[in-house]
């Protein structure tokens, strides 16, 4: 039923060319020429990587832009790609996925025979209970091997999957299901954390009031740290073994994989869409020419299931490859120590590490010396990346600082290991820039003359042609800061358009620059083509890589009955990358102290949004700063907590003692040092 298209040949000689660890700059311009000027030669080449039931009819199909749609009358599935493709060829015995949980105290290996019946069976478990081709399920469950073979049994469905992340809070929870309305969702009764257990149910529970509704199936994986108390919902432990194996059910290419929701600048969550034959297809292509992984090797995203990082590159990515995944349930730090990654690369002789710059500051700031790092043997390691926020250059890795400079103990395993990290990491560090939206790197590779340059991610990846646009809309030049733009049409596995908002998708990101994706994100390109990212043009703030959205935040501020008004910005911080601030402005007449009310207000936003955004500190203030048009100047508020004072736009309201309030009450918080 599944073949490969009869350009696997062709494309398999390209693919060596762009698979080392630096790219030939020559190799380079041609391959990313031809991938922007000639997208449907480029990728349908990249197509044959992939197994398909029917091929498509056309590459490309522009006649709706900016809704494009990749492999349109193309037929597949994506579970038979990612695991039963592997059995098939005789790979079934090597290993698949790789559970470790210093948390939960277990550590499971499961090869790719295994994990295929365990998703044929959950699989079958839903079919049973009428999930199928279409129907959005919600996953709400930690970094569990459940939670993986979840999702690829909604894939082998062709239902639609929509993970939520774990540390979510009911109304976010709730957000999110009233806007996929799914028809089952998947549970678990709880996620782990270094402190103990944190109960599902509860925030589930909440969820569901605020709906008056929940979906027509409720399944829920027990764990033994804290179990649920079920009453109409099903137990996992009884249903999945009973259930009989499901076989993959054919989709066609453009048919959504899954939603994920994203922070909107808003404060409505955007549900980013991902279709099935594009995003395979563009994995696929990055596993071996941006990640560097080949068949039979150990990849390790450490990032969570709930982000676009581990949708790409702990589940799919990975596993279309061949690769082993490591599914980690634990901390950089506290887990037992901070030498927590160290042991899980050699354990597992992981070859590529993929972690956020917040994970790294962690683990430098208690172990500055690296003497954690000289006690393991990482000797397999051979790339590592960092994405998910600005990465700045003392953690990105100079050959003066840090980790570089560390000689971990020789080995057995190589004679060389006192070179390791002096030249391995040195030439295999790799910052890359992406978005959920875009489903897999937009930059990252370097040129072989020039390597990495510090806080840049380099050059763009192939199909993505950036550029960077002033004001007006007009191309700047080499080095002068503006708007990051890509041109249309964006390369497969990018978002076609949001959940149920084609308006929303064309108004956030395409109407702005007609043409271009809207990043959002403010950089420069230099001289050689390296693009560096220097913040964001919204209001997104990015809290240990995790975006959250200032609006979302004040919205939750806001409906305080003792706030008058509020905002919310991010600071820099050394660990995290940055933490939420507030100001906050309450109504008039009030007896109560406004330090309780502070306290609520912290104590709100934790609930209502989650623990991921507390607020790092929260003032009273009489009034805020803002335009004549009645907008927050987040600029200079944020430029202020971090010590800078950023020009005043003329467009500011007749109040200019508001700036003096706000800078005030930044250094109340313990920010706006030197200021």
């Amino acid at each position: 039923m599944f073949c490969r298209s009869s350009v696997a040949k062709r494309h398999l000689v390209w693919t060596r060319l762009v698979s080392s660890r630096f790219v030939s700059r020559n190799v380079y311009e041609e391959l990313h020429h031809r991938s922007v000027q000639n997208p449907q030669g480029f990728w349908s080449e990249a197509a044959a990587e992939i197994s398909w039931v029917r091929k498509w009819h056309t590459v490309l199909e522009k006649t709706k832009a900016p809704f494009y749609r990749w492999f349109p009358g193309g037929q597949l599935n994506m579970c038979y790609n990612a695991v039963d493709r592997h059995v098939d060829s005789g790979s079934g015995g090597n290993t698949a996925l790789i559970y470790d949980s210093p948390l939960a105290g277990v550590k499971k290996r499961f090869t790719f025979e295994q994990l295929k019946n365990e998703v044929a069976k959950v699989a079958g478990c839903l079919a049973q209970k009428g999930i199928g081709r279409g129907d959005r399920v919600i996953i709400y469950m930690p970094m569990m091997p459940e939670a993986v073979f979840a999702m690829l049994a909604c894939a082998r469905l062709g239902a639609v999957h929509s993970v939520v992340f774990g540390g979510f809070a009911g109304p976010e929870l709730a957000t999110r299901i009233r806007d996929a309305e799914p028809k089952a969702v998947i549970w678990a009764s709880c996620g782990l954390e270094p402190k103990g257990p944190i109960a599902y149910q509860p925030m589930l529970k909440e969820a569901f009031e605020i709906l008056s509704w929940k979906p027509a199936v409720s399944l829920c994986k027990q764990r033994p740290e804290l179990a649920a108390t079920l009453t109409d919902d099903l137990d996992w432990d009884e249903e999945v073994p009973k259930a009989a194996p499901a076989d993959c059910v054919p989709v066609e290419a453009t048919d959504p994989l899954y939603v994920l929701y994203t922070s909107g600048s808003t404060g409505t969550p955007k549900g980013v869409v991902r279709d099935t034959g594009g995003y395979a297809v563009a994995l696929k292509s990055s596993m071996t020419n941006f990640m560097r992984t080949f068949p039979g090797e150990v990849y390790w995203a450490a990032s969570d299931i709930g982000w676009v990082v581990g949708h790409s590159y702990i589940v799919y990515g990975p596993l279309l490859q061949g690769c082993g995944t490591v599914l980690y349930e634990g901390k950089p730090v506290g887990t037992p120590d901070a030498g927590a990654f160290w042991r899980v690369i050699q354990e597992y002789s992981v070859r590529s590490l993929f972690a956020a710059p917040t994970a790294l500051r962690a683990i430098r700031r208690v172990d500055p010396e690296g003497e954690l790092i000289r006690q393991h043997d990482l000797s397999s390691l051979r790339n590592l990346f960092v994405a998910g926020e600005r990465c700045d250059p003392g953690t990105c890795l100079e050959p003066s600082t840090w980790l570089q400079m560390l000689k971990p103990v020789e080995s057995p395993k190589s004679k060389l290991r006192s070179e390791f990290f002096a030249t391995t990491l040195k030439t295999g560090f790799f910052d890359n820039w992406w978005q959920t939206e875009t489903g897999h790197p937009i930059c990252g590779l370097q040129d072989e003359a020039i390597g990495r340059k510090d806080g840049s991610t380099s050059l763009p990846a192939y199909g993505f042609d950036v550029l960077v646009v002033d004001d007006h809309g007009r191309p700047t030049t080499a080095n002068t800061p503006g708007s990051l733009l890509v041109r249309l049409p964006l390369p497969p596995g990018t978002f076609p358009t949001l959940w149920k908002n084609d308006a929303g998708f064309v108004k956030s990101y395409m109407e702005t620059y007609p043409g271009y994706f809207y990043t959002g994100d403010a950089g420069v390109i230099d001289q050689d083509g390296y693009v560096t990212v220097l913040e964001r043009n919204d209001d997104i703030i990015n809290v240990a890589a995790h975006r959250l959205s200032c609006g979302q935040i004040e919205a939750a501020i806001k409906a305080h009955p003792d706030v008058n008004d509020c905002a919310v910005v991010g600071a820099a911080d050394p660990i995290k990358g940055q933490v939420p601030l507030a100001l906050l402005v309450l109504n008039d007449g009030l007896s109560k102290d406004p330090e309780d009310i502070v306290k609520e207000v912290k104590e709100k936003v934790r609930h209502d949004i989650g623990a991921i955004a507390s607020l790092a500190g929260a003032t009273v203030v009489e009034q805020l700063p803002k335009t004549r048009s009645g907008k927050v100047l987040r600029k200079n508020i944020r430029g202020m907590a971090d010590g800078k004072l950023p020009p005043i736009p003329g467009t500011i309201e007749k109040n200019p003692p508001a700036l003096d309030l706000a800078l005030e009450g930044l250094k109340r918080m313990g920010f706006a040092k030197g200021l």
